[in-house]
């Protein structure tokens, strides 16, 4: 089974280790890589050798923010989700305006914390389940 590839860019320590144990978690493997700021995501994306299969961005980081970020690097096809305590609504539609596929506020509760973190990998980054997506039927139809 190939391992799923998620760049988290993540500032706070203590998040950074509830994500990996929430990671930990997952029936499928997850390799992490862990940006500090948005100058060492950047480089990280740019390297093209490494294709990430989510990015899990969090606002507030130093040195290039999370909005400066997304605003100088796009991709087609890598899923951007990001996971912030902010409670900014309009900073919350500009990241969705540049193309974050979700923006999920970070829970201060450790279990719904993991919870999120774990949902968001489900939803973004693992391959979908055989059946509906392989047989070319929408998801929800049957034949």
């Amino acid at each position: 089974m190939k391992s799923v590839e998620v760049l988290l860019v993540e500032d706070n320590a203590g998040d950074a280790v509830l994500i990996r144990q929430a990671l930990a978690d997952c029936t499928t493997p997850i390799n992490l890589h862990i940006a500090r700021d948005g100058e060492q995501a950047l480089l990280l994306l740019t390297n093209p050798y490494f294709k990430p299969d989510l990015i899990l961005l969090d606002l507030n980081i130093p040195r290039i923010t999370g909005l400066a970020l997304l605003e100088r690097w796009q991709s087609l096809t890598t899923p951007v989700v990001v996971f912030s305590s902010s409670l900014n609504e309009a900073e919350h539609n500009r990241v969705m305006a540049l193309g974050a596929r979700e923006f999920v506020p970070k829970p201060t509760d450790i279990q719904a914390f993991t919870d999120a973190v774990c949902r968001i990998v489900e939803k973004w980054a693992l391959p979908p389940a055989s059946g509906a997506a392989s047989s070319g039927a929408p998801a929800g139809s049957s034949r």
